[in-house]
């Protein structure tokens, strides 16, 4: 069997914490941003945790699982 490939796309978009939790950054944060709250544009920076649903396939791309 040939070696598994990390998905580079997926590498660059998503990390992983100590604790095995998969982080990304949030959207929205790049454009339109006059109409947008400062705690709103200040909150994007905080890196989000993905969603239960996409677990399985974000880990599968990143070669973990």
């Amino acid at each position: 069997m040939p070696k598994m490939k990390t998905h580079r796309g997926a590498a660059k978009r998503f990390r992983l914490t100590a604790g095995g939790k998969i982080i990304r950054a949030k959207a929205f944060k790049s454009h339109i941003l006059e109409k947008k709250s400062p705690k709103r544009k200040r909150n994007y920076r905080q890196p989000g945790e993905i969603a239960q649903a996409d677990r399985k396939v974000v880990a599968r791309l990143l070669g973990l699982r």
